[in-house]
């Protein structure tokens, strides 16, 4: 009866866990997916940049990072930061708009939503006489105005989105001093653009999509300049001085028009086609930037010859006679300038240009000749090749970090030394308590080192095993290099890049050693490097070694991609991790593990046909071991290959078919009488339990047919030191997990240093252990006899852990996809177990071991496993005893590649692709916590002179309906605002009207 009583509830263990495991989502890593609008505060030198899913993501300085969610998930179309406020407003596709404020909460910022508002129109009109098509927050921070595709322009008041209906400005209204043969052409349809006049907050200029653009006089409500514009308009923007503005069009041309005190019918000064006379693309935005030696800077968007380069994404910049188009790899979402925004300055002098592309953030410094891009230290693109795996390393040693830091400043020579230009905000989180590395492997061949110890993901380091293979592209060529004389003339900028010269060099399994700096990376054709570190240039031959898995066995096919053509002689390699050996797997198939011992110089790679042992010192092959079953045949056909065993899968699915039917077939019973059935029923259930043998909550798991595909497939590796033939002596050993529930055990006998390159490594089969259940093994470990997980190769040489105990006894865990058993070593006996999908019917996805600390004292910290199962579910469990300590919801089981992306870390921290460009990080130990952590204060705004309400009645309601706090205000209207309240309460009328009023509600 034992098996049928849970375990009494322990209060101490209980608080402890309480000290220990805490799950929180702490940051977004990477580019957002799918931006939809950008918006950029001068005052507060912030980014906000608007996803098709609904969220909003602000940036500053970095470490200031802010995100919030619109409830109604509809794409975010604009994004508008009310001047000189912690404020902004978004406009979503379903024409809701939505303010925002950053508030000051527990010592740090943080992104709230205030208010909601949808425009309405009168009763029966149509949904276009309100469909929002521009957004203008005025100077004087009490309005909106909202251009409709109607023609019509509401006036909405702040924050409480009243519409002020005796300030709509209409098209009726617009049309009074126009033309009539301008008239006739429905000029008012569509509201393009609303700028206000930079020297006069009481004039705004209205652009109309057919071309007719209105300066209107707000105090007056009546049109003074009407521009008679003879193309669809596409934007506007206003010079400095406000004496001209610039139109752009959609036949690529821009207009600039002066604006005269008179009232005379103005003309253009200047119409330009940049790239005529052929047609062109629409110039969609475009910036005129005065500067200190006379020379503008015309920036604008498309505006590119519509035959020869329509598909191009660019944004041109000319500065007298310098002009580049910069072409991007992805389409332009919008972008914006950095200048001098202050007041009293005479130019705009522009220093930056930052583009939102559809995958990537890019910008381009127009300080410096040549105008280079400036390295991002946020917003990553992730995905600019394919993410094909990952692998965390904690606690990088400060030598090593240092070195590939210098390896990485080597590669981005070309970029701008500006500082980061988007500067807002105070990061006020502390140091990350350690150097973490997140290496990504991509599609293209390349590793990506990040810097994963604080908020910011940051590229350190780029590796690319391209050069050891002959490709269809020579990575020497520039396909970017143009001629003095080419025009347009075109640069390519940013790192997106999906396309990819093979698929066989994408990185599949990565190894690091953060002591010695060996590195080994494995990919999709079979392919096994092991490399170092150098800190300079080399050129040398890469050694070759073959690993027949199939060991000339008969009556096996490949049938899949061929392996990867290698280049002959030396080949030159830049600074950083350098490849000086090769093994290359035949078949030539995907490399599904991969170990690494750095103390032993051995490397163990494992394939869907077998596993084999390279010794790297030597460069000698040790061993290999065939895993194949006679009937893998969907292991000789390849990921890559079209031929795939539609037999074979069809007979699976009618087997499982079959099975479940028989099984219904049983619960159904037979039919008859209620008694019968019941009768049935209790028989069957009688049966069952006596067939089982389980406790009843259990569910009986069937055991997987040999037959099954796949089974060889090596899923695990691990080296360790450990009692394998007998009790008294330890040896190294090399461990094997596959798809079938198959155990490998291998003693090694590695010579003493002092003859190492003179003997053979030699390995000898010493145990094989088959799971009754035949579940995949997804991890193995050994736990020494303080029952403490063995320490990794060169840990205990650094003095960063204590000596495994070889005193006591060993014993060997084996997780499979759905139980964990542990043995007693070197026996190999059982001694205890859980079962996973028994229980709960989920399967392991991740297992990995992990350190976590008590919040409360750091003298108290303890190993556990954390699990990642099929559902989403991360678990961690206790080590020796197996107990489920608690459980998160951490991904949705729908998100199958967010799951099989996740990487866990040696701290209780964790990644996973929530899409192709983020990382989100969660963290389960209350210890190891990296969130953002920052401050946005309020620069002190100088007074504006055109605000249209002033005085104490202005103030007091500005200050009742932002709901900002006392610290959001100046010394003086703090000061206003106390007077004005001792006052009140001192006014005897006043008293009693609030007494009566009171008396009268109740």
């Amino acid at each position: 009866m034992r098996r049928f009583l849970r375990p009494g509830h322990d209060p101490v263990r209980e608080r402890l866990k309480r000290d220990l495991f805490q799950f929180n989502k702490t940051v977004e890593h990477g580019f957002p997916h799918q931006p939809s609008a950008l918006g950029y505060s001068p005052f507060l030198r912030l980014m906000a940049i608007g996803t098709r899913s609904g969220a909003i993501k602000l940036y500053g300085a970095p470490g200031v990072e802010f995100m919030g969610l619109h409830e109604e998930n509809n794409t975010v179309m604009q994004i508008h930061f009310i001047p000189d406020q912690c404020q902004l407003v978004t406009l979503l596709d379903d024409n809701s708009l939505h303010l925002w404020s950053l508030k000051q909460h527990s010592g740090a910022s943080e992104l709230r939503e205030e208010q909601r508002f949808t425009l309405k129109g009168p009763p029966g009109s149509p949904p276009s006489a309100t469909q929002i098509t521009a957004v203008l927050p005025h100077s004087s921070r009490e309005v909106l105005y909202l251009g409709t595709e109607s023609g019509n322009i509401f006036v909405v008041e702040l924050p409480s989105f009243r519409v002020l209906e005796d300030r709509t400005i209409t098209s009726e209204a617009v049309l009074q001093r126009v033309p009539e043969d301008y008239c006739n052409r429905r000029s008012c349809e569509l509201v393009e653009a609303l700028r206000e006049h930079p020297k006069n907050p009481d004039q705004i200029l209205i652009g109309y999509s057919r071309g007719l653009i209105v300066l209107w006089d707000l105090q007056n409500n009546k049109a003074t300049h009407h521009f008679l514009g003879s193309q669809q308009l596409e934007n506007l923007y206003w010079q400095r001085d406000g004496s001209k503005f610039i139109s752009c069009h959609y036949d690529g041309s821009y207009t600039q028009w002066p604006v005269s005190s008179d009232n005379r019918q103005p003309e253009p000064l200047e119409n330009l086609v940049p790239y005529g006379p052929f047609p062109c693309k629409a110039i969609s935005k475009i910036y005129w930037q005065t500067t200190k030696n006379g020379l503008p800077y015309i920036i604008f968007q498309g505006g590119m010859p519509r035959a020869s380069y329509g598909d191009r994404h660019s944004i041109s910049v000319v500065h007298g006679s310098q002009q580049t188009a910069f072409d991007f790899t992805s389409r332009v979402i919008d972008f914006f300038i950095i200048f001098s925004s202050e007041p009293t300055a005479e130019f705009d002098d522009p220093s930056a240009m930052v583009v939102l592309a559809e995958e990537e953030l890019v910008v381009i410094d127009l300080k410096t000749a040549g105008w280079p891009a400036v390295h991002p230290p946020y917003l990553a693109s992730l995905h600019c090749s394919a993410i094909t795996c990952s692998h965390h390393v904690s606690n990088i040693p400060l030598k090593l970090w240092e070195r590939i830091i210098s390896a990485g400043s080597k590669q981005n020579i070309h970029y701008s030394n500006m500082p980061w230009p988007i500067d807002g905000g105070t990061n006020v989180a502390p140091d990350p308590p350690q150097r973490d590395l997140l290496l990504t492997g991509h599609e293209d061949g390349t590793v990506r080192f990040w810097d994963a110890s604080g908020v910011c993901l940051h590229l350190l380091y780029k590796l690319s095993t391209v050069r050891v293979f002959l490709t269809d592209a020579d990575p020497n060529d520039n396909m970017n290099t143009l001629g003095e004389d080419e025009w347009p003339p075109l640069r390519k900028v940013g790192t997106f890049d999906p396309y990819s010269d093979d698929p066989r060099l994408g990185i599949q399994k990565i190894y690091l050693c953060k002591y010695s700096g060996y590195l080994a990376v494995a990919g999709t054709a079979g392919q096994v490097l092991v490399m170092e570190l150098n800190d300079e240039d080399a050129e040398h031959v890469v050694d070759h070694a073959e690993a027949d898995l199939l060991q000339d066995q008969e009556g096996y096919r490949w049938k899949g991609h061929e392996k990867l053509k290698t280049r002959d002689g030396p080949v030159r390699f830049e600074a950083g991790f350098q490849p000086f050996v090769l093994v290359q797997c035949q078949p030539p198939a995907v490399v599904t593990s991969l170990a690494l011992h750095s103390e032993w110089k051995l490397v163990a790679f494992g394939t869907s046909h077998g596993f084999g042992l390279f010794d790297h010192q030597q460069k000698r092959l040790v061993f290999v071991k065939c895993t194949l079953h006679p009937s893998d045949q969907l292991a000789l056909e390849g990921p890559l290959s079209r031929v795939k065993s539609l037999k074979k899968s069809l007979r699976q699915s009618f087997r499982r078919i079959r099975r479940s039917r028989v099984s219904s077939r049983k619960r159904r019973g037979v039919s008859g009488n209620a008694s019968e059935v019941q009768e049935a029923n209790a028989k069957f259930d009688q049966d069952a339990l006596q067939e089982m043998e389980l406790a009843p909550v259990q569910r009986k798991i069937e055991a997987r047919s040999a037959e099954d595909s796949f089974t060889g497939f090596v899923r695990t590796l691990y080296f360790a030191d450990t009692f394998l033939r007998d009790s008294s002596r330890h040896c190294p050993s090399l461990w094997a997990g596959t798809n079938g529930g198959t155990v490998y055990a291998f003693c090694l006998r590695i010579p003493p240093a002092e003859r190492r390159m003179d003997e053979p490594v030699r390995a000898e089969q010493a145990k094989e252990i088959q799971l009754m259940h035949r579940a995949p093994v997804v991890g193995i470990l050994v736990l020494d006899g303080r029952s403490t997980p063995l320490p990794e190769p060169l840990e205990v040489a650094h003095d960063l852990s204590k000596s495994p105990d070889m005193q006591g006894s060993h014993q060997l865990l084996v997780v499979s996809e759905e139980q964990f058993k542990v043995f007693t070593l070197p026996k190999v006996s059982s001694k205890l177990k859980l079962k996973l999908t028994a229980l709960e019917g989920c399967r392991v996805r991740k297992v990995t071991v992990a350190n976590f600390g008590s919040c409360k004292t750091d003298d108290y910290s303890e190993n556990d496993l954390t699990v990642l199962t099929n559902l989403g579910d991360i678990q961690i469990i206790s080590l020796p005893f197996l107990k489920l300590q608690i459980r998160y919801p951490c991904i949705r089981k729908e998100d199958v590649s967010g799951i099989a992306s996740c990487v866990f870390t040696k701290y209780g921290q964790g990644f996973y692709l929530i899409s192709p460009s983020e990382f989100e990080r969660f963290s389960l130990s209350t210890k190891w916590l990296v969130e953002p952590r920052c401050i946005v204060d309020v620069p002190e705004v100088a007074s504006n002179n055109h605000v249209h309400k002033s005085g104490m009645e202005n103030a007091a309601r500005k200050s009742r309906g932002s709901g900002r706090s006392s610290g959001d205000y100046g010394e003086d209207e703090r000061k206003s605002g106390r007077l004005m309240e001792h006052a009140l309460l001192n006014d005897e009328k006043v008293l009693k009207e609030i007494q009566s009023t009171l008396e009268g509600g109740r």
